[in-house]
């Protein structure tokens, strides 16, 4: 069996760029810390989601889909901590003022994958319906974590665009502050739908 490279690609393209808890902490970082300083993070999602990819393929997937309770706990810890991140965002400062704190960084980014709902889903849906069974798991596994970190880092490239054109239209802190609410809501919203839905 040849690995479906093409197919694939488009669906790692769509999962990758549609909005989603990563895109939003990525435009909300570069609207208040630039592109360059969000790069990190970019680099640390793309980094920490391979892992998660790979370690999964290996065999990681298979006790969570034998537990359905270790993937609602999952779920609902990486819901509690983006609502913390979404708090965060909604009262980060504006640029250059004291209290203002430092981008996510790459081990940020990173370890963020681990507690993401929609990450873990992706990771299972993954690892289930593009890995054949009967086929050697190790190349399928190399095709899967290269066709996501391509995708992966030009689409947090365009939400980090989005959100940094943004960030210049609003030079006023109470207009940046408006805007890091709007986005600590849709990140919240963003995960409604993977938390309560995959209850259903």
């Amino acid at each position: 069996m040849i690995f479906p490279w093409l197919a694939f690609a488009g669906f790692a393209i769509a999962a990758s760029i549609t909005p989603g808890p990563n895109n939003v902490m990525v435009a909300a970082s570069a609207a208040n810390h630039g592109v360059a300083r969000t790069l990190p993070h970019m680099a640390g999602i793309a980094f920490g989601f391979s892992l998660m990819l790979t370690a999964a393929g290996f065999g990681l997937a298979a006790p969570l889909t034998a537990f359905p309770a270790l993937q609602a706990m999952l779920r609902w810890v990486g819901a509690l901590w983006l609502l913390v991140l979404a708090y965060k965002i909604a009262t980060a400062s504006a640029p250059g003022e004291s209290r203002a704190g430092p981008p996510l960084g790459f081990t940020g980014g990173a370890l963020f994958q681990l507690i993401n709902p929609k990450a873990w889903l992706l990771v299972l849906g993954v690892t289930t319906a593009w890995i054949a069974a009967d086929q050697p798991v190790g190349p399928q596994i190399m095709a899967v974590v290269l066709v996501f970190a391509t995708a992966t880092l030009p689409s947090s490239l365009v939400w980090a665009s989005l959100g940094a054109a943004s960030g210049q239209l609003l030079r006023s802190p109470r207009r940046l502050r408006t805007f890091n609410v709007a986005m600590a809501v849709v990140l919240v919203a963003s995960m409604l739908p993977v938390v309560f839905g995959a209850d259903r």
